[in-house]
Parts: structure tokens; sequence; C-alpha cells
């Protein structure tokens, strides 16, 4: 009889989001404007007003790839 609880359970996959570190918004920048970046909890992403640009954050990370970031001026 296994007395393992679930949340011992290696195989066990967790649908709760990794919280971003909003410490990171100090260093964060945007890669093309160098300009600050605002974090969109409800989105999760960094927004870049300069440059009109969303960039996601997966798994806590953000993905400052601009070919990843959604264009703000896309309706």
């Amino acid at each position: 009889m296994s007395t393992a609880q679930p949340e011992d359970n290696p195989d066990r996959v967790s649908t709760e989001r990794p919280a971003f570190d909003r410490r990171m918004l100090e260093v964060l920048v945007c890669p093309l404007t160098h300009a600050v970046l605002h974090y969109d909890a409800a989105a999760q992403e960094l927004i870049s007003k300069p440059a009109r640009l969303a960039f996601p954050i997966r798994g806590g990370i953000p993905i400052l790839i601009p070919s990843e970031a959604r264009d703000l001026d896309v309706d």
C-alpha cells in the first residue's frame, strides 16, 4: 500500500502558471529600442510601447525575440 501524496509524484503535471519575477523588470529592456518594458500580468506579456510590441512570457520566462512578439498595431 502506497502512502505517496500527489505532491510527491514527480510525474504529476502542474496546471499552475509559473510566476514572472517582477524584479527582472529592473534589468530587462526592449531588445529593439532599449526602452523600459511594462508587465501585463493578465496577458502574461512584456510591453514595449516605443516598439509597439508585446513579448510573451512562457513558463515564467520572458521571450525577448522580436519574431515571437505580438504587434500591438494589429487588431
